[in-house]
């Protein structure tokens, strides 16, 4: 059972009521009664504390937190016998949490000293190393804590007495410096880019293609006609280069089966010397009656 445990007798107590009294000799046996009578007369609310208290009083908290799992696991009968079963429930749940934190607790991260090699330059009072700094920064997620840490450095790194200095490393302000602009840079693409997507994203939103029901051609044949073919007071209808015509039909339409028109179809079909994929006479659309 427990190999340490602590009680004090009645009449020395401080009076705190976490503590585990007796009036009798300490003994393990009575220490034990002593502490399943206290778990039945401290209110519910305090069993967190009162347990807290007992480990503090321990050299190994997770021991006796294993040896009261067992006192109590021995004592079921007597709980269900009190009709305090919530109370044996609520103690199993608060020793498996206090488990959880102290072994939480006893983890210590080992951090390996930087090796020489990665140091940059050491100082009276501290060593500067850009390949701690970078470690640092890249856990680091606010950009502007980012570059005010790195800020400091440099000003650190310039104000200080320097005793040596390892030349096969960039100066270590420089270092530091790159890596700002190279914050500041990719900050900047990122946004320009966040810009860009919402942009094509409202664009999306906002214009409607309309969907040619007649063949791909005779729409193409349409703007052929007005840029190439038909004229007012002599100059065509549309004054515009191939290139703007494939994207205005890109960029507006999409053919019968709703499916997006290929900008290298159309620019096939606009081209005077390929007639044969323009409609033959009597599916073509004659602007001229219009006109």
């Amino acid at each position: 059972m427990f190999s340490d445990w602590r009680a004090v007798d009645t009449a020395q107590s401080a009076a705190s009521i976490f503590d585990i009294t007796h009036d009798q000799e300490p003994t393990l046996e009575n220490y034990c009664i002593a502490l399943l009578e206290k778990v039945f007369t401290i209110p519910q609310s305090q069993l967190p504390e009162f347990i807290t208290y007992q480990i503090q009083l321990n050299s190994d908290g997770t021991t006796w937190l294993n040896k009261f799992e067992k006192l109590l696991a021995n004592n079921e009968e007597l709980f269900i016998s009190q009709k305090a079963l919530s109370r044996f429930n609520k103690l199993y749940n608060i020793i498996e949490k206090k488990r959880t934190e102290l072994q939480a607790s006893s983890v210590k991260e080992i951090k390996q000293p930087t090796p020489k090699r990665l140091i940059n330059a050491d100082a009276e009072d501290r060593y500067f190393s850009f390949f701690e700094v970078k470690q640092h920064v890249e856990k680091m997620e606010s950009f502007n804590d980012k570059i005010l840490y790195l800020n400091e450095e440099i000003f650190e790194y310039r104000q200080a007495d320097i005793i040596s200095i390892n030349n096969k490393l960039q100066p270590y302000d420089k270092q530091c410096v790159q890596l700002i602009e190279k914050l500041q840079t990719l900050r900047k693409m990122r946004s320009e880019i966040e810009k860009e997507k919402e942009l094509e994203q409202n664009n999306k939103q906002t214009i409607k293609k309309l969907k040619f029901n007649g063949n791909l051609n005779q729409l193409v044949d349409i703007f052929y006609q007005l840029s190439r073919e038909l004229f007012v007071d002599g100059k065509s209808f549309i004054d515009a280069s191939n290139g703007d015509i494939v994207n205005m039909i890109v960029n507006n339409f999409i053919d019968k089966d709703n499916n997006e028109i290929s900008p290298q179809t159309v620019e096939t079909i606009l081209k005077p010397s390929r007639g044969d994929k323009r409609p033959k006479t009597h599916k073509r659309i004659d602007l001229d009656n219009f006109l």
